[in-house]
């Protein structure tokens, strides 16, 4: 049997990678990753009003960057066999574009408006308009937020939206349609971005537009209409009918095809988020918990919809019908800042060394401190006396979205050094892991076994037995490094036809596990003390903010 090769493309919060890989037999036969050039200065984003903006070139730069890379090491034979490219993204990440489904950031005039490039999936600026989402959908004839936990969340489609064309002026009389990142992406390597005809994604859609076929597609015009004038007709402008991501969005366009070196006859898969497409390549199966643990957490459990989709899950990023595998129920949770909660500790040292000493003095300080934390915050004795905080330090995204919340630090003392301080801080994001997995099994949602990707799942020990502890759960590691490029490949070879569907594929394609972690009692009982305390100070916090 010939070999034929497909290729995931993973667009995270810092960079763009591509893997490629055999749809036969899963192996890996080249990778590359860009690094976004304008987000790596810090440009158009401003974090004490947490405004995240990514520019469209650093996309467009990434995604011919990492997919040349990657193909570098391959030969002629392969080049020639690649029949499929899938694109995962974060989000909700979208974009003003005109009429033609340009996003307004690549026209004149607005090349240095962050208010006309991708609102990043943590931007937070649009906190009152969704305040404003909540309070309307409650009391409308129809609840829009049902299907996604019954809060809507400013790190959503409609809140940013609204956001923008409420104080950009420019933007709003140019903006024709809206479009998100992983539906933008895959439009651009088909040549056709026009917003009426391209496929939008299901999962993007249903989890963070209010997207439901209950609706007949989105929120009515009324609804909108009512929330704000300013969205009157923009409805019309956006689409109907969305699809599942082993779906073809089209061809290759002749322009990406020559510029890459691949066949023309390549298809293009509908894209989705990067947690959805990574639950696929961590093999996901009906309620298996996968943990994609980044920058932040994306939570992912799927259900068969006979058994599941009459519960209404209250609190969580939402339950949509084939969001991560077609004929599931796809539920997504999570944690707005993860490793995102280390990097910020990490600066909080580094960021003085860098002002005294020198970049190269704080760049060496900064590659070693996390491991040297993480060792010794190994060692240290565990009691119910230590210091407890909460995860809340961009939010709180799931149970209950609440991103106007704050981190509390309770318990310290002047003994509280770095170490326990960093042992403090990656208990705080279990406990909120932990909160999760209540909030879906009081809920009625079982889970069989937790499955943990990303870079935090692979390189830190203890940060993942930390987290076993606390849900007194065993975790698996899954082997691959690049689970969301692995996942959107798989995804990419059923919409090429290679693989009837996603299961077949993953059977093919899937790496396996190479770790795995087992609670140990001495500290579950004392995490349980904690785990309580948690939850006492964050009750406080929320309501005293």
């Amino acid at each position: 049997m010939k070999s034929t090769f497909t290729i995931g493309v993973d667009f995270g919060t810092d960079s763009v990678r591509a893997l490629i890989v055999n749809t036969q037999s899963g192996e890996c036969i080249g990778s590359g990753v860009h690094y976004y050039r304008r987000w790596g200065q810090g440009l158009f984003c401003d974090p004490s009003v947490s405004q995240f903006r990514q520019h469209p070139l650093d996309y467009l730069e990434g995604l011919e960057a990492s997919i040349k890379e990657a193909l570098s090491a391959s030969d002629e034979v392969t080049r020639k066999n690649i029949v499929g490219i899938s694109v995962d993204t974060t989000g909700s990440t979208p974009v003003a574009v005109d009429a033609n489904g340009t996003p307004l950031a690549l026209l004149e005039g607005f090349e240095e408006n962050p208010n006309a490039m991708f609102v990043l999936w943590k931007d937070h600026t649009s906190n009152l308009e969704a305040q404003e989402i909540n309070d309307l959908a409650h009391h409308w004839n129809i609840d829009y937020t049902k299907y996604v936990g019954g809060i809507y969340s400013s790190e959503w489609y409609w809140a940013k939206i609204l956001h923008i064309l409420r104080t950009d002026e420019e933007v709003r009389e140019k903006a024709w349609s809206w479009v998100e990142h992983c539906d933008w992406v895959s439009a651009v390597l088909t040549g056709n971005t026009d917003p009426l005809i391209m496929k939008r994604s299901r999962c993007a859609a249903g989890h963070k537009a209010m997207w439901h076929e209950e609706f007949e597609g989105l929120p009515s015009e009324e609804f909108l209409s009512k929330l704000d004038p300013l969205l009157s007709g923009l409805r019309a402008r956006l689409f109907r009918d969305t699809y599942t991501s082993d779906t073809p969005m089209g061809k290759i366009s002749q322009e990406w095809a020559l510029k890459l070196g691949i066949p023309e006859e390549v298809i293009i898969g509908v894209g989705a988020f990067d947690c959805h497409m990574g639950a696929v390549g961590a093999e996901i199966q009906p309620y298996d918990f996968v943990r994609v643990m980044g920058t932040s957490t994306c939570d992912m459990l799927i259900a068969p919809n006979e058994e599941i989709g009459h519960l209404l899950i209250k609190g969580i990023c939402g339950q949509v019908d084939g969001s991560i595998v077609p004929g599931m129920l796809g539920m997504e949770a999570g944690q707005s800042a993860y490793g995102d909660y280390y990097a910020w500790f990490q600066q909080i040292i580094t960021e003085p060394v860098r002002e005294l000493l020198g970049d190269a003095a704080a760049d060496e300080l900064a590659s070693r401190l996390i491991p040297h934390l993480s060792e010794k915050a190994a060692l240290l004795p565990l009691s119910d006396s230590d210091p407890v905080a909460t995860d809340w330090i961009n939010g709180r995204r799931t149970p209950d979205a609440n991103h106007a919340l704050k981190a509390g630090f309770t318990g310290l003392s002047l003994g509280t050094d770095a170490v326990r301080f960093f042992k403090m801080v990656v208990e705080a994001t279990a406990f909120g892991s932990r909160a999760i997995v209540d909030r879906f099994q009081q809920e009625g949602v079982p889970i069989r076994q937790v499955i943990a990707i990303g870079g935090v799942a692979k390189k830190s020990p203890f940060v993942m037995q930390t987290l076993c502890d606390v849900l007194d759960m065993p975790i698996k590691v899954a082997s691959s490094d690049q689970a969301c490029a692995l996942g959107a490949a798989m995804n990419a070879s059923v919409a090429a036809g290679i693989h009837p569907h996603i299961s077949r594929a993953q059977e093919a394609m899937g790496s396996g596990f190479d770790a795995s972690y087992q609670p140990r009692a001495q500290y579950v009982k004392i995490y349980r003390k904690l785990y309580e305390k948690y939850q006492k100070i964050g009750k406080f916090i929320e309501n005293n903010a």
